[in-house]
C-alpha cells in the first residue's frame, strides 16, 4: 500500500516547489540566510567542527549546504587497492547488476539503460556489472568525489521528476532513480567505464560539476555531451578529487563493469559511509 508521504509527492507541484526552495536557498539577505542556516544546523545536528568555515561565514544557505571541510577531515583509503566512497551518506542498495537490471528496493528495479538516459551502448558495458546507491541525508557533507581515478568521457543531463529519494520513497515509487532528474557522468578508468550518476530530488535546487559549473535544473530536454581526449572538460581526475555537489539533497548511483570490483563484505543496505572510505576492492 502506498504511504501518505509518497501519495503527497505525486500530488504536489514538484518542480515549482523546488524552484521556490532554490530561491530561498540562494538568497543573500542576512535576515533570511542566517535564520535558515542556524535553524537547519540546529535541527539536523550539523557537526561544524569539521567544516572549514564556522557559522556566520556563508554567503547563502546553498554556500553553507555545500560547505567545504577542513583538510584531512576525510582521509582516503588506498586508491591503488580500493574503490572509494564518493560521498558521505548511507548505502541504499549495492550488489550485482542482473542482465542490465538494478535493484532499488523490494519489488522495484530499473535498468542501466533507463538510468543513463537511454544510452544503450554505455549501458551494455554494465550489463552484468555492479552498482552502489548512496543516499545523502540533509545532515551530510554534500560534495561528491571520484571513487577511482579517471578521465571524463561523457555527461548526460536527463530531465525528470523530483521525488524524494529517502528509503520510504524508494520502497514506494517504481523506477525512482530512473525517473528523477539526474546527471549521468561516464569516466574512462583503469577499471573500464565507471558511471557516477547524481540524482536530483524534491526541493533540490541544482547540481554542480567542477568542469562545467551549475547544471541548469528542471529542464525539459535530454542533453548529452561528449568529453573525449582533447575536448573541453576531458581532464583527468584523481581518486578522491571533487567532481560535483548537490544544492540540497540527494543520491549518487555508481556503476562498474563486470568483474572489476568486490564490495566490502561489511556493507549492506543502511550501512553508513564516509567519503574516502574503502567501498570495494579493485579486482
Amino acid at each position: 500500500m502506498t504511504s501518505p508521504f509518497v501519495r503527497l509527492q505525486h500530488a504536489v507541484p514538484q518542480h515549482a516547489l523546488s524552484r521556490l526552495a532554490g530561491r530561498f536557498a540562494g538568497s543573500r539577505r542576512p535576515w533570511l540566510r542566517d535564520r535558515l542556516i542556524e535553524r537547519f544546523a540546529r535541527t539536523y545536528g550539523i557537526d561544524m567542527s569539521e567544516a572549514e568555515r564556522p557559522l556566520g561565514r556563508y554567503d547563502s544557505f546553498n554556500d553553507f549546504f555545500t560547505r567545504s571541510l577542513k583538510p584531512g577531515a576525510r582521509p582516503l583509503a588506498d586508491a591503488e587497492r580500493h574503490v572509494l566512497s564518493p560521498a558521505d551518506g548511507a548505502i541504499s542498495q549495492l550488489g550485482k547488476i542482473e542482465k542490465g537490471r538494478i535493484f532499488q528496493a523490494k519489488g522495484h528495479e530499473y535498468t542501466a539503460t533507463e538510468l543513463l538516459g537511454g544510452d544503450t551502448d554505455a549501458a551494455a558495458k554494465f550489463q552484468h556489472g555492479h552498482f552502489a546507491t548512496i543516499y545523502l541525508s540533509p545532515r551530510d557533507y554534500h560534495r561528491v568525489h571520484m571513487p577511482v581515478a579517471g578521465r571524463l568521457a561523457q555527461t548526460t543531463y536527463v530531465p525528470g521528476d523530483l521525488f524524494s529519494v529517502n528509503t520510504e520513497t524508494a520502497a514506494g515509487v517504481p523506477r525512482l532513480f530512473a525517473r528523477n532528474e539526474r546527471l549521468a557522468c561516464l569516466f574512462d578508468t583503469e577499471l573500464g567505464s565507471v558511471a557516477s550518476v547524481m540524482v536530483g530530488a524534491m526541493i533540490v535546487a541544482g547540481i554542480e560539476t567542477v568542469w562545467g559549473g551549475r547544471v541548469e535544473p528542471h529542464g525539459k530536454e535530454l542533453i548529452r555531451a561528449v568529453h573525449g581526449e582533447g575536448r573541453e572538460g576531458s581532464q583527468r581526475y584523481e581518486a578522491g578529487d571533487e567532481m560535483g555537489r548537490f544544492l540540497l539533497g540527494s543520491t549518487v548511483v555508481l556503476l562498474f563493469e563486470e568483474d572489476r570490483v568486490a564490495f566490502d563484505e561489511g556493507l549492506k543496505a543502511g550501512s553508513p559511509v564516509r567519503m574516502g572510505q574503502a567501498l570495494a576492492r579493485r579486482l
